[in-house]
């Protein structure tokens, strides 16, 4: 099994992650998990800490050795540059505790206000600094080392931004995925329409100078499954469920579908369902793929298609009302440091908790301690299905 936490806050010294499970042999470095953490950072819409400050990298502690992992626990770690100017704001000692560090003002939308009640918390940045999607720089690291191992079995992850505010891209269905890879990677904003990103990419200005945010919705595919990763026969071990879990565990998600999703609700069954076929070599497969990749919880051999949707970040320039938690006088909320529309990231991230998610089903179905068995594994396996 595959698994994995994260440690640390926004403004601290660092973010930590202890990876388990994953096989011993796959090869990995920090220069592959450093790459994801690039185009995580360095899209359009992204703030100033993430344009001018953060250089982030990955540094590998444990659980690899002369390139290769170990099958012990990996630890990752993303230092914060920005900890230099936060010393004593994010200070470990009472000493450093002065009122103008303290926050009192939470943000509509925002962890602020119910973590405050739930933790008992009178300063909101107790808070905030742990919800931060600052956090999913280190688990975006993760996502990394699981994608690297994926593509030692054929599994390949990618994403593209589907909409930001009421922009929406146009993706042909006949252009196959490496090329809407190839041109989103090519584009600021990760939009496989040119045209469509430079309306998304002048709606972020726009927002931006109106102090205010947007959301959005992009799209994860991996490539290369095997048919039957999950399982039906229970419900927390449906890989639909799973992956659910996942992607609205991001920062601000708030809604996920697979294949036609939401729009299947409006169609007929005939129209719903992928018809079966089968040729000797290759085995059953479908033309279509409504499904996204999955039925009962299990992969069926076709691409996983996962969309996701974003809301409006809660951090505005211009913010809306409030109240004070210790005096309760009405008033605007706090003014955080934040990014206009950072869609265009979260499809990295998105593609990275996809990556852990099925790395942890591969892992259950073909087990193995080491990679070179789970290969073999799943090599048989294969041939087995095809020749059903």
């Amino acid at each position: 099994m595959i698994r994995y936490s994260t440690a640390g806050e926004s403004h601290g010294r660092c973010l930590t992650a202890i990876l388990e499970g994953v096989p011993a042999g796959v090869p990995v470095t920090e220069d592959f998990i450093n790459k994801d953490l690039v185009r995580r950072q360095h899209t359009y819409g992204r703030g100033e800490r993430q344009k001018f400050i953060e250089e982030d990298r990955a540094s590998i502690l444990s659980g690899v050795r002369w390139g290769e992992t170990l099958g012990s626990p990996i630890t990752l770690q993303v230092a914060n540059k920005d900890w230099e100017n936060w010393q004593k704001i994010m200070s470990l000692s009472a000493e450093d505790r002065a009122e103008k560090f303290q926050l009192s003002r939470p943000r509509p939308g925002h962890a602020d206000l119910v973590g405050a009640l739930k933790y008992d918390r009178r300063d909101v940045r107790d808070i905030l600094e742990r919800a931060s999607a600052r956090e999913t720089a280190v688990r975006t690291a993760v996502g990394a080392v699981c994608k690297r191992f994926l593509e030692e079995t054929g599994i390949r992850i990618f994403s593209y931004v589907h909409e930001v505010g009421e922009v929406e891209a146009k993706i042909p269905d006949d252009v196959p995925f490496s090329e809407l890879y190839a041109r989103a990677e090519a584009s600021p904003i990760r939009t496989p329409d040119k045209e469509a990103g430079e309306k998304m990419m002048a709606a972020i200005d726009a927002a931006k100078a109106e102090g205010d945010t947007l959301g959005g919705s992009w799209t994860v595919v991996a490539t290369g499954l095997p048919v039957g990763l999950g399982s039906h026969t229970q419900w927390d071990l449906k890989l639909d469920g799973l992956l659910a879990q996942a992607v609205l565990s991001i920062q601000a998600h708030k809604g996920v579908e697979f294949g036609a999703g939401f729009s299947s609700a409006r169609n007929r069954g005939s129209d719903s369902h992928d018809e079966i076929r089968y040729a000797a070599g290759r085995g059953f497969f479908r033309d279509t793929n409504h499904a996204g990749g999955l039925e009962g919880g299990m992969t069926n051999g076709e691409p996983l298609v996962v969309r996701a949707a974003m809301k409006p970040l809660a951090s505005l320039r211009k913010p809306l009302k409030s109240v004070n938690l210790n005096s309760k006088e009405e008033m605007t909320a706090e003014i955080v440091r934040s990014d206009v529309c950072p869609v265009a990231a979260a499809a990295v991230i998105g593609e990275a908790v996809t990556a852990v998610v099925l790395a942890d089903a591969l892992t259950r179905k073909f087990g193995g301690d080491s990679l070179r068995e789970l290969k073999d594994n799943l090599s048989r396996y294969v041939e087995h299905v095809k020749s059903f």
